[in-house]
């Protein structure tokens, strides 16, 4: 039987990536995003949050250390994934977590909120082979609140 795995979210980073690398040298950053959920009627309107844990390896990883910060908002595009470990204090621990094959910098805007940037890079993961240094990362176009289908 077929499977599918796909998840996008956009949403706004709760903490800086931190930045480490596996045993054998492989780049592995970790952040948080939160996205927001508006629901109800009429002025009974409420805001429901849902915080998501996101990892992402290799040049991505440290692509992602250097320019996203808490606060930022980032498009992402990846996997689902459950992981489960033993704690230091010999407890059972398990979460689900989603694994970024491809993070979209969104634009900042100023305080006022009148003049976008251009986003950051976008980082796509690639499959294992040659190393990509060297090559120049490709800038996506500005995406402008229409382009967002909600």
């Amino acid at each position: 039987m077929a499977s599918f795995n796909k998840v996008i979210l956009l949403g706004n980073l709760t903490r800086d990536p931190e930045l480490r690398y596996t045993p054998n040298g492989t780049p592995v950053a970790t952040f948080g995003i939160a996205t927001n959920r508006r629901s109800g009627q009429g002025n009974e309107r409420k805001e429901e949050v849902c915080f998501v844990d996101i990892v992402v390896f290799g040049r991505e990883a440290e692509t992602a250390s250097e320019y996203l910060s808490k606060g930022r908002q980032a498009l992402i595009e990846g996997r689902l994934q459950w992981r489960s470990w033993e704690g230091q204090d010999g407890q059972k621990r398990s979460k689900h977590e989603v694994v970024a094959e491809r993070i979209q910098f969104m634009p900042r805007g100023r305080e006022d909120g009148a003049e976008r940037t251009s986003p950051g890079p976008s980082m796509e993961r690639t499959p294992p082979g040659p190393s990509r240094a060297g090559e120049e990362m490709d800038f996506a176009p500005p995406l402008e609140d229409d382009d967002i289908p909600f």
